[in-house]
């Protein structure tokens, strides 16, 4: 299946899933399971480096802005603001290198995911063309 296809198809997966506030979710990269001189490295090596990359698949709204609590236009029992946010940088598609530390693993329909907040998110490669 090309790559494409297959983060469509996976994206259709998540769509009941929310992210909240200022996380993102991001699938693993393959791991790779042979060092560059050559040896295997046994399972969760890998998953213990600092430093991760991983595919974003769903984005939080952001940050939330305070509300304006002025005393101008006071309406007690009115209608509620909708909360305001703050975009993230991050957009669902991009390739991300984030910090392990902060990452939370979770499993979803058999797939392993990780919530990071964005703070944790380093550097993100986006190509414009997905």
């Amino acid at each position: 299946m090309h790559t494409l296809q297959m983060r469509i198809s996976e994206k259709n997966k998540l769509e009941k899933i929310i992210i909240v506030g200022d996380r993102v979710l991001i699938k693993p990269k393959t791991v790779r399971d042979q060092t560059k001189s050559g040896l295997y490295l046994p399972p969760g090596v890998q998953q213990k480096e600092k430093v991760q990359e991983g595919y974003i698949m769903k984005v939080g709204p952001g940050y939330p802005i305070p509300a304006d609590y002025g005393y101008e236009d006071e309406s007690w029992g009115g209608e509620e603001e909708e909360v305001r946010y703050i975009p993230l940088q991050a957009k669902e598609g991009d390739l991300a290198i984030y910090l392990q530390r902060d990452a939370i693993e979770i499993s979803y329909l058999d797939e392993r995911y990780f919530i990071v907040p964005q703070s944790a998110v380093l550097m993100l490669v986006r190509e414009e063309d997905l």
